[in-house]
């Protein structure tokens, strides 16, 4: 029953959501003709007001707005403690904030009209807030903010859909433009109406009394006050019973039932870590049962996939999902008490951050039989001058090495580049990687019996960024499904005898074309659904596809030489 109330706030706030972002697109398309003239934002208005001042457009909008903040209010309900991240703070105030910045400008425009059919023109608007230059900036920030909050819904729904690389660039634009289109024709309209003053059009007999919307806007702060309040005291109450949770060092703590465990660590100052916030995105906040097992609730989905996909046993859960209803035991798997660290991590390191990365896994195929056939000393001779060539590859491309794994290693570009930038850099590292390669067999050519050869595997998106690791042991890496997507890669290269295993994604963020070579959908353990990759035996090819990148439009991808 949780998981199905669970999803149905999840649609309700996606539904609500578009209503207010297709409500906001119009209005400021609307406040965007005043580049053109006043007289044109009032036929765009009869427009919006054919489509916004009916029962069905008031319907949608009032109730998307509504079921927006009531949602919100649910979520402050349910997080058992107010103890967060200062990022988890700011997104929530952020959210409820907005209606409060509306309230004037709702009550002054949709309210009146309601009250007495009167609609206030741009000619009476316009004057009205530019004579107030407080008025001003408070509706530019708050277009502002309401823009910006529905743009980051907008990114965080369409992100994982497979055609948004293709229209990343066109939506982002789009996204720039809107508000700033809205805001120059809000001042330039205001501008052309320098000689009309608020006092001669905004008063007039036939609208409703100023001292009226005066105390209608006093009540509906009171209302918003009064319901933040009323939630903020309701899950303050102790309704729900006491729990007990023990920790390994010996601490006990009891909080009220319905606490999850890392809102239980929070709100008691215990250190957790919790890479995604407490979204159940990753399993970094996961515990392992010791006392109390029998009883508790079953995982829910999201719960579910995470645990399945790190190949937990049974005893295993996420402190951000479970919920448990009676005394518990327990031990954070990656807690600090667990790894013998006296202090707790910053909260820089300890919550990472998310980034939209490029990642290149690569590997010396045979390297086993080589070592066996070599002297030790020429092994480390030999070795050290291939991560060497690594290393200058990679950095010469713009990215950095994570980490030299055996004789693999993991390259990460886009921690300071964009998307598109930092997949050009991967595969213009793999073009150097490949004629270093050369080289380095020229050089070694009377010590090898048969050439070196490289597999490289390459995937694009989302990972978490952060320093990982204990004492000297610690530094910048990257986790997450990306990283994995690439390892997988790059073992999927040395199946089909190439230099190169790419995921589609990664061309694509570059801007090249997928037609010439060998694509194949892939099926990566721990990952739902196949990902489309591309053969490459050659890497080289990819530098003129590059360099056309950089001096014109793309050409097609040659086949196989």
């Amino acid at each position: 029953m949780r998981l199905k109330l669970d999803i149905s706030r999840k649609r309700l706030h996606l539904i609500t959501g578009l209503g207010l972002g297709l409500f906001l697109l119009t209005h400021f398309l609307n406040h965007a003709l005043g580049l053109i003239s006043v007289d044109a934002m009032e036929k765009g208005r009869e427009i919006f007001n054919l489509l916004w001042r009916n029962w069905i457009g008031t319907t949608l909008l009032y109730g998307s707005l509504f079921t927006h903040f009531v949602l919100a209010l649910d979520s402050i309900y349910r997080r058992q403690t107010l103890r967060m991240p200062p990022r988890e703070a700011l997104k929530i105030i952020f959210g409820l904030a907005l209606p409060f910045m509306l309230v004037p400008h709702v009550v002054g425009t949709r309210v009146e009209w309601m009250l007495s059919g009167y609609a206030a023109s741009y000619y009476e608007v316009l004057p009205n807030l530019w004579s107030r230059p407080s008025d001003a900036v408070r509706q530019s920030v708050a277009l502002v903010f309401a823009w910006s909050h529905g743009c980051l819904g907008f990114w965080f729904w369409m992100r994982g859909r497979a055609w948004y690389p293709r229209y990343q660039l066109l939506l982002y634009t789009a996204a720039l433009l809107v508000p700033v289109l809205a805001l120059l024709g809000f001042w330039v309209g205001a501008r052309s109406l320098e000689g009309v003053t608020a006092s001669n059009t905004w008063f007039k007999p036939e609208r409703t009394d100023f001292a009226l919307l005066s105390d209608i806007r006093f009540w509906i702060y009171m209302a918003l006050l009064g319901s933040v309040a009323g939630t903020l005291l309701l899950r303050a109450l102790p309704v729900n019973g006491k729990i007990r949770v023990a920790y390994p060092d010996g601490r006990s703590i009891s909080v009220a039932r319905g606490f999850t465990l890392l809102e239980a660590s929070r709100a008691a100052g215990i250190p957790h870590i919790s890479i995604c916030g407490g979204r159940g995105r990753c399993s970094t906040c996961r515990v392992r049962i010791i006392e109390g097992m029998e009883g508790l609730p079953a995982p829910g989905d999201a719960e579910r996939n995470t645990l399945s996909r790190i190949k937990a046993p049974d005893n295993v859960r996420l402190a951000c999902q479970l919920r448990p209803n009676h005394n518990v035991s327990i031990a954070p798997v990656l807690g600090a008490e667990n790894v013998g660290v006296s202090t707790a991590p910053n909260p820089e390191e300890s919550a990472g951050r998310e980034r939209r990365i490029a990642v290149l896994f690569c590997d010396l195929r045979d390297f086993t039989r080589l070592s066996q056939q070599q002297l030790p000393f020429d092994t480390v001779f030999l070795l050290n001058r291939y991560f060497e060539m690594i290393g200058e590859a990679v950095e010469g491309a713009g990215g950095v090495v994570d980490k030299f794994i055996g004789d693999g290693a993991l390259a990460i570009f886009g921690l300071s580049t964009g998307i598109e930038t930092a997949c050009q850099q991967a595969l213009n590292a793999t073009t150097r990687i490949a004629r270093s390669v050369e080289i380095l067999n020229r050089n070694f050519m009377s010590e090898l019996d048969q050439p070196l050869r490289v597999a490289m595997g390459m995937h694009a998106g989302p990972a978490i960024i952060g320093h990982i690791g204990y004492g000297r042991a610690s530094s910048l890496t990257a986790v997450g499904d990306t990283i994995n997507a690439a390892s997988r890669l790059e073992g999927f290269a040395k199946e089909y005898d190439a230099q190169l295993a790419v995921s589609a994604d990664l061309i694509r963020y570059a801007g090249l074309p997928l037609a010439g070579h060998e694509s194949y959908n892939i099926a990566i353990r721990g990952r739902a659904g196949t990902l489309e990759t591309l053969i490459i035996y050659k890497a080289e090819e990819f530098e003129p596809l590059l360099a056309e990148k950089a001096a014109g439009p793309a050409v097609p991808l040659p086949g196989r030489q």
